[in-house]
């Protein structure tokens, strides 16, 4: 007698398509792997663009505070070319609301040249003695 050796193959390729029996259910879908690398990825470009959004306000944040201290440095750059004459050494002070917390400086320094005084103004703003600030600078002639 001859013996008889069944093999069972086993169908890999439509295995997510069988039901408990084995047999194809017919209904179409993702399996819960798929399912959760998708939500991984998902959650991952999410922080990274979360991340990025706080970067490009902070960074908005500083241009616009950078832009103002700028402006607020030429204008006290005509007020000392205005007032010269009458003040001739280093002031500083802050300026009126609503632009209370921004600090400026004026300094005057000699130059080679008698009649030539060169004017430095220095806007800063945020905690005193941080490195947030506007230098301009010219010179003046008696």
């Amino acid at each position: 007698m001859k013996e008889q050796v069944i093999l069972t193959r086993f169908d890999t390729e439509n295995s997510r398509e069988r039901g408990q029996s084995g047999q194809p259910s017919g209904q179409p879908g993702f399996t819960l792997l798929e399912v959760v690398i998708a939500l991984l990825i998902v959650a991952t470009v999410l922080v990274s663009l979360l991340g990025l959004q706080a970067r490009t306000i902070n960074a908005a944040d500083r241009q616009q505070k950078l832009t103002m201290a700028t402006m607020l440095a030429q204008q006290q750059m005509s007020e000392t070319e205005l007032n010269y004459a009458a003040n001739q050494s280093g002031d500083e002070g802050t300026f009126e609301p609503p632009y209370d917390n921004y600090r400026w400086q004026v300094e005057f320094n000699t130059t080679p040249l008698a009649a030539v005084r060169e004017v430095t103004v220095t806007v800063a703003w945020g905690e005193a003695g941080s490195n947030e600030d506007v230098t301009l600078t010219s010179f003046l002639f008696n």
